[in-house]
């Protein structure tokens, strides 16, 4: 590396070219870890570091998040504590822990994490909040980027690829990588139509359309020795790239990976920031997690406003806008104003989308009267009745009906994207 590179660099950063570690955009660390825990404990252990050519997530806003989430993982300079990446996310763990299960069995998941590879020594601390948005967790190493036994991923065999909108360099743009699951090398072409028809769906949807110059769509046709995935409820597993399956936590619909290394391993070679796995099944289901993943299934008749809803949840944190009958008392809490923008509890309105409503608008907002697209505050939303408001009658986040995302989430949505690239 150039003196004049180191030099940029700093000067980037805005640090002192004498005291402090700087980031090298050439490469990237991933960090690994296993989330463990049940109903009475979180804990969080690392498995291993890895490092690849190249960096393809954001380059500006380095020291703050986005989003709240439910846990962010932050990257500082050993020597002076001063923040110089971090990022926030969602997981399958954290939903893990609100289930049944946890009473009488200890899991553990894997997580992987792509942060700027410093120069120097650093310290990473990931934390994980509980849905009252406290930390449940927290865990703090040392990372020296000489250190022999991080596993270098440069030689590992790229997958077939090809990108399907490119609107300049990766260290430009945000970066997401569309992955084949279930998909044999001999149905590759059906994967890459599919992977075309979730680009074309994104970008049919505002404000994703009017920033598509801000966005690369790469497709990865990682091949799976068996087509289709794995259904539990009929007794059909399969050999898949990453092992994904129907009925996670018991619930027959949600389709996940608990994969994570296998999936980023598929990775390695090609830049990417955000994935969309594609399932090569007519089975209806799927999920979004917040910057972990989204993954949906091909062959339903409803795969196109899912794909785009679920990736609303892993790119845009959004929350779903519909409601159960059934209790879910412990996702939202009255005292607490959500993190997802188009959710509120009215604890703390002000910084939701109390200054998009029109004037005269009652809070609570009765649907009765008002305008399909008519903002306001109605009553129903994150899968609770009542106590959680939603900010339209309905949304690409409330049913897959409804043609568009509303103007709340469009903003929201917006505000991320240009959070990342501007």
């Amino acid at each position: 590396m150039t003196k004049l590179f180191h030099t940029l660099l700093f000067v980037f950063c805005g640090l002192s070219l004498s005291a402090q570690t700087v980031l090298d955009f050439q490469r990237t660390l991933r960090v690994d870890y296993q989330f463990t825990g049940d109903a009475g404990s979180r804990e969080i252990a690392l498995s291993e570091l890895c490092s690849f050519e190249g960096w393809a997530g954001r380059r500006v806003n380095m020291d703050r998040v986005p989003l709240k989430g439910n846990g962010d993982i932050t990257l500082r300079d050993a020597r002076t504590g001063q923040v110089l990446y971090c990022q926030s996310f969602s997981t399958l763990f954290q939903e893990w822990v609100t289930t049944d299960e946890t009473r009488h069995v200890r899991r553990a998941f894997e997580n992987c994490f792509l942060l700027p590879m410093p120069t120097d020594s650093a310290r990473i601390t990931v934390r994980l909040f509980g849905m009252d948005q406290q930390v449940e967790a927290e865990y703090t190493h040392t990372v020296d980027p000489h250190d022999i036994l991080i596993r270098r991923l440069d030689n590992l065999p790229v997958q077939p690829h090809r990108y399907l909108h490119r609107s300049g360099e990766p260290a430009d743009k945000i970066d997401v990588a569309i992955v084949a699951e279930g998909y044999t090398a001999a149905q590759a072409d059906d994967f890459y139509e599919a992977a075309q028809a979730t680009v074309d769906a994104i970008l049919a949807h505002e404000p994703f359309g009017r920033l598509a110059d801000r966005f690369n769509f790469v497709a990865v046709a990682a091949p799976s020795h068996d087509s289709d995935v794995s259904i539990p409820l009929e007794g059909k597993w399969r050999h898949t790239a990453l092992g994904s399956h129907f009925s996670t936590f018991y619930s027959d619909r949600y389709l996940t990976t608990l994969r994570m290394r296998d999936l980023h391993n598929l990775l390695a070679g090609i830049p990417y920031e955000h994935i969309i796995i594609l399932a090569n099944t007519g089975t209806y289901g799927g999920g979004g997690i917040y910057n972990a993943y989204t993954l949906t299934t091909t062959h339903h008749a409803k795969f196109r406003p899912v794909v785009v809803h679920e990736f609303g949840h892993s790119f845009a944190g959004l929350g779903d806008e519909y409601a159960y009958n059934d209790s879910y008392g412990d996702f939202y809490f009255s005292h607490i104003e959500p993190w997802e923008q188009n959710l509120t509890t009215l604890h703390n309105f002000a910084d939701k989308w109390q200054d998009m409503l029109p004037a005269g608008t009652p809070v609570p907002t009765s649907p009765e009267g008002r305008g399909a697209d008519q903002i306001g505050v109605y009553e129903g939303a994150g899968y609770m009745p009542k106590g959680v408001y939603r900010p339209s009658p309905d949304c690409r986040m409330r049913t897959n009906e409804c043609e568009a995302f509303c103007p709340v989430c469009q903003r929201a949505i917006e505000r991320l994207v240009r959070f990342y690239t501007d």
